[in-house]
């Protein structure tokens, strides 16, 4: 069903939506960007409709609902072990369909990529419902066309664009119609929109030899790169993170287990017993990262981990660009194929 409201229904549906959900979304924050005086698009609960950004995408990703940056797993004593308290209202969570396709992926890596399934990803999954705001542009650095999720057809529970002046909504899951019809809705035939093209191309390669790890195609981001993991943690994408304990006592027998993120860009990830380390140079961690964003995971799960959203090439402060990096890639592979 599709429907249409004005500015003053879609602000009653909010309202009426935060009496049995948490709003989850894009949220412009005045003066917190990486720079003086410069704002800032992230994710953060949302009070009012007015808070919610439609019209720009966020310069970080959603998926600190879902993964956040430091996350208490459990609590131990010397004897006993208890899990964390959740949130237990549901959530709506606002984003775009290349942040849809990415939710796709962490469910792949946290509940298909072995015999079990995470539960602490499981518990806060469940809780989560997708709204797709509509594209109406595409951003400087987006390549979700080329990508493939540039557009989504499933996974939300209705969609919203905000044209001229009034608000459009596509509704999947009938148990929300109910909201809709108390703002008095108008009828109408709504496709959500999205992007047909890109300012930004790419050409991923359908194999990769095996000689592309020896290339020099990864020496320059040995010197350019600084390893500061800006790009894996505003991917909607990334999953690597690490354990640590922090001890309340002396003993070390009384204290919580978190969940931190990390990345495999940053200096001491591969670190391991006996002061081994894999891939110590920049060039090898960014091999690692290209070759598993549009490569490795597809070999195991049939498509590609990277979106194509461009927020890593929005927020690297070298100025090093995936979507280039993509392209050498393509090149350098039919270079040594033909």
């Amino acid at each position: 069903m599709g429907c249409i409201l004005t500015q003053e229904g879609f602000a009653g549906l909010m309202r009426e939506l935060a009496k049995s959900y948490r709003l989850y979304g894009p949220v412009n924050k005045a003066g917190e960007g990486r720079f003086a005086g410069i704002d800032v698009v992230r994710y953060d609960f949302i009070r009012q409709a007015e808070e919610l950004v439609l019209d720009r995408k966020s310069d970080y990703a959603f998926k600190e609902i879902l993964t956040p940056l430091s996350e208490t797993l459990f609590y131990f004593t010397e004897n006993q072990v208890k899990e964390a308290d959740m949130e237990m209202q549901e959530v709506l969570v606002f984003l775009r369909s290349c942040d849809l396709h990415a939710v796709r992926r962490l469910d792949q890596m946290y509940l298909h990529n072995g015999p079990a399934e995470d539960p602490f990803y499981r518990r806060v999954r469940e809780k989560l419902h997708f709204v797709l705001i509509g594209c109406q542009k595409s951003g400087p650095d987006c390549f979700c066309v080329d990508m493939g999720t540039n557009r989504c057809e499933e996974g939300y529970v209705f969609s919203i664009d905000n044209i001229d002046e009034s608000y459009r909504f596509e509704v999947k899951d009938e148990a929300f119609l109910p909201f809709f019809a108390a703002q008095g809705c108008t009828e109408a035939p709504v496709t959500p929109r999205y992007v047909t093209e890109n300012a930004v191309h790419v050409e991923v390669p359908e194999t990769v030899p095996l000689s592309i790890c020896k290339s020099k195609l990864w020496d320059e981001y040995s010197v350019r790169c600084i390893n500061c993991g800006r790009c894996n943690f505003v991917c909607p994408t990334c999953t690597c993170y690490t354990m640590q304990d922090a001890y309340y006592t002396d003993n070390g027998k009384v204290g919580e287990r978190r969940r931190v993120a990390a990345s495999c860009m940053v200096d001491g990830y591969t670190n391991v017993a006996g002061g081994g380390q894999y891939r110590k140079s920049n060039g090898e961690r960014m091999r690692f990262k290209v070759l598993h964003k549009v490569y490795d995971f597809r070999r195991r799960f049939g498509y590609d981990m990277c979106v194509g959203c461009g927020r890593c090439d929005m927020v690297c402060p070298e100025y090093i660009s995936f979507s280039a990096c993509i392209n050498k890639l393509a090149r350098t592979v039919k270079e040594e194929t033909t």
